[in-house]
């Protein structure tokens, strides 16, 4: 069985702002996911940027009768959400977006407006197989990519750079600790009985703050001397399986020419133990060929892009 995630990147029907111009654009675009998806095939496949449900049904009735559309209801400004595609029944256990008490709100531009909820909602479901069920949570933290008042993506000057780049840091740390409540609660108490994976865009790198706020207690981590020392705080991390990658692998997005991992599979004790492989993109095909994008892209700059800017990651589980 494979688990993913994949941002879709700007998933809309045509038209409005930053859907493809035409239906042509739009189902070249829906023909590059669906082929992806195909080669794939993924059980369940968390999916970030959808910005218009009927797309991702549009997206699902490509793939086949068996394959069911379940999203988040709490969408961006830009009306992007997370979901699921699925061709096991999925069960919605939990949508989430306001901040854990007694986590205050956070600043998130030069007005001083506070946010006590994340930008979008995380959605968790049980999916159930004939052999076992599993909780299955998707998300998708603050981007990297700093947007300014106006609607621009250029600073003013370095100032403002570095103060959104703070704002939007305070945000994708509080959203971070979002999920984390969230995983919790799908832990039970004892991960390794319960098994969970977490899904998502985090918009940041393996060793980054906001990332590690989702692993739990540290010590434990896949490659390090303590990853076969089972204890006490085996029962509340999550591992990501990120070191699991080849190497050459090793990336979701291309930011300015460099590779890095940004997308990321999280999974608790129990279902770390039947995790076999992992890797990005299509198993067995070539290195995926993406876009670089840079600090101050317009994502509207891409709307009539066939595919995505970013690669699927995956985990397959053997029981």
């Amino acid at each position: 069985m494979l688990l993913g995630t994949w941002n879709l990147e700007n998933l809309y029907r045509p038209g409005g702002r930053f859907g493809p111009k035409d239906k042509a654009a739009y189902e070249a675009k829906l023909a590059s996911l669906a082929a992806t998806i195909r080669a794939l095939r993924p059980s369940v496949l968390g999916v970030q940027e959808v910005g218009d449900p009927e797309a991702l049904r549009d997206l699902a009735g490509m793939l086949g009768e068996r394959w069911t559309v379940t999203l988040s209801e709490h969408a961006d400004d830009r009306g992007i959400r997370v979901g699921f595609l699925s061709d096991l029944p999925v069960s919605v256990v939990a949508d989430e977006d306001c901040f854990p008490g007694p986590m205050r709100p956070v600043q998130v531009d030069d007005s001083g407006r506070p946010v006590a909820r994340a930008g979008r909602g995380v959605l968790a479901v049980t999916v159930s197989t004939r052999a076992f069920f599993f909780d299955a949570a998707v998300c998708h933290l603050k981007s990297k990519l700093l947007s300014y008042p106006g609607g621009r993506f250029k600073a003013e000057d370095e100032g403002e750079r570095a103060r959104f780049g703070a704002y939007a840091l305070f945000r994708r740390t509080a959203e971070a600790t979002v999920v984390r409540a969230l995983a919790d609660r799908l832990l039970h108490g004892d991960g390794r009985e319960h098994q969970v994976v977490v899904l998502g865009d985090l918009n940041d790198e393996v060793t980054a703050a906001t990332t590690q706020i989702l692993l739990g207690p540290p010590g434990s981590e896949i490659g390090t001397p303590g990853f076969d020392r089972p204890d006490k705080g085996d029962a509340h991390r999550l591992w990501n399986v990120a070191p699991l990658i080849p190497a050459e692998q090793r990336y979701s997005r291309i930011h300015a020419g460099r590779r890095e991992l940004i997308d990321h599979v999280l999974v608790s004790k129990s279902l770390l133990d039947l995790v076999t492989t992992a890797g990005t993109g299509v198993p067995g095909a070539a290195a995926t060929a993406l876009p670089s994008i840079g600090d101050d892209e317009d994502p509207a700059a891409r709307r009539d892009a066939a595919g995505s800017d970013h690669a699927p990651v995956w985990i397959r589980i053997e029981r």
